[in-house]
């Protein structure tokens, strides 16, 4: 019996990054700057869309996302009071993940402004922007082995290091690691040291 198959095209895959202001460009950078780096094939997509200032365009661009049916994960970067996460995590059918650029400045007050919000309205909060991006390639690799292998060779890469590092330290003699201790705690004390006479 004679089966016929339909080749179903793979949907388009991106980052989509909405920032609350173009101030956040450089943070936003860095995700697809690990991205390349790792050489992770993901195509990013950078918005700027407020839902504070102008929530009528935030909605009018997740509608077109949405109608495209393409894969997309949104990182949302916005400072101060987030909005944009929830609004964003409200509307679409796509993960969302926060990263706030002012994450350090603001700790957990900032987790609570991004992350804890109504249920049914999932949104992941992530501090740094290169943890943004791992994750976002992760979810899209579900469906994607290209991605997936360049996932897998990332994670690799990372326990080598572990080892080398480990095989460094272990070779090194008792007396040479307490020589190191020393020098860079000598070090440290004397950072404070012409730090204080600099403040008296």
């Amino acid at each position: 019996m004679r089966k016929d198959y339909v080749l179903m095209e793979m949907p388009n895959q991106k980052i989509v990054i909405l920032m609350g202001s173009s101030s956040d460009l450089p943070f936003a950078h860095r995700v697809e700057d690990f991205l390349k780096e790792n050489h992770i094939p993901i195509k990013c997509e950078y918005r700027i869309s407020s839902a504070h200032r102008n929530p009528d365009k935030l909605i009018q661009d997740l509608k077109i996302y949405e109608q495209s049916r393409n894969d997309i994960v949104f990182i949302t970067v916005a400072g101060l009071s987030d909005a944009l996460s929830g609004v964003v995590a409200g509307y679409t059918t796509n993960p969302v993940i926060a990263c706030p650029p002012d994450f350090k400045t603001y700790l957990w007050g900032k987790i609570f402004s991004s992350a804890v919000v109504p249920k049914g309205v999932p949104v992941t909060f992530v501090a740094e922007p290169e943890n943004a991006a791992l994750a976002a390639a992760r979810i899209l690799a579900l469906s994607n082995p290209s991605i997936r292998k360049a996932v897998e060779k990332y994670r690799d890469s990372a326990r080598e290091a572990v080892v080398k590092a480990d095989q460094e330290v272990t070779s090194k003699e008792a007396y040479e690691l307490d020589r190191i201790h020393i020098e860079t705690m000598e070090h440290e004390q004397h950072g404070e040291h012409v730090k204080s006479e600099v403040e008296e």
